[in-house]
């Protein structure tokens, strides 16, 4: 469903942080990639919940130009905007991200890890076996199950 963008332009800088929040999602609902520049734009946003709307609505939008300001959102400091990002990564489908993903195979956090190998598996690229074994033997049994799941789309 495409709408217009400019009424929620705005409120991407407004004070609140539930209108920020509700404009980075309805960018994302409004299939109007004009909306990307000014999303990438508002990902330095200072709360994470808008951080993570954001990276959500760019991966909702489904454009390939969305693919780098979510790459760059793998680094963020708050592990759910990782985990957001890893998620819209998933949506996109660029193998130009399955090196950023791969990064993220050692994240102090385990639900990055868990995504990460989620996001490895539906990328399906033949790059992320390696990485996918090391997360196989990973401390934790969720990260460990994740890993081997997206193995077995491998050997399909």
């Amino acid at each position: 469903m495409k709408t217009g963008i400019a009424p929620f332009l705005a409120d991407l800088t407004a004070g609140s942080v539930v209108k920020r929040r509700a404009a980075a999602a309805a960018l994302g609902k409004s299939g109007s990639t004009a909306a990307i520049p000014m999303l990438a734009a508002a990902l330095g946003d200072p709360h994470p919940a808008v951080r993570c709307e954001i990276v959500s609505a760019l991966g909702r939008l489904a454009d390939p130009s969305a693919v780098p300001p979510v790459i760059h959102a793998l680094e963020d400091a708050e592990p759910a905007v990782r985990a957001a990002a890893l998620a819209a990564l998933g949506k996109l489908k660029d193998p130009t991200s399955v090196p950023a993903v791969i990064r993220l195979k050692n994240d102090r956090d385990v639900e990055v890890r868990i995504g990460t190998a989620v996001i490895l598996g539906k990328l399906g690229d033949r790059r992320a076996v390696e990485p996918l074994n090391e997360l196989a033997h990973d401390p934790f049994s969720e990260v460990r199950e994740a890993a081997e799941a997206a193995l077995l789309r491998f050997r399909e």
